[in-house]
């Protein structure tokens, strides 16, 4: 994604949609892991034409807790007909005395829009 005027810069820009579960947790005592659902902020031009995104998302609670996440994406990654994802791997927020890492992709920009 190219950014060429003040104009461009100011429009509106996609967003990518973003699932996932973090990996498991307290292997011994507790063992367990959160699922997560969230949409990425707007597109935030960087470098020669590209971009990444800023996320953040809370868990869902397991024995009364949950955690945070407050982060960006990757740049873009093709993925071929013109669309592209990004990757994040990080920890979440220490909550009940532990974090939890993850890893994930975005969903594609504009599933069903022609333009891309």
């Amino acid at each position: 994604m190219s950014y060429n005027n003040d104009d461009d810069y100011r429009r509106q820009r996609h967003v990518h949609e973003i699932q996932g579960s973090v990996e498991i947790a307290e292997p011994r005592e507790e063992p367990h892991n959160h699922r997560f659902a969230t949409v990425s902020g707007e597109a935030i031009p960087y470098g020669a034409g590209d971009h990444y995104h800023e996320v953040a998302f809370r868990t869902d609670f397991y024995e009364d807790h949950f955690h945070e996440f407050c982060g960006r994406t990757s740049g873009a990654i093709c993925v071929g007909g013109g669309r592209h994802v990004h990757f994040l791997e990080s920890v979440t927020t220490v909550n009940d005395g532990h974090r939890h890492k993850f890893r994930v992709a975005t969903l594609i920009e504009n599933p069903i829009g022609e333009d891309c």
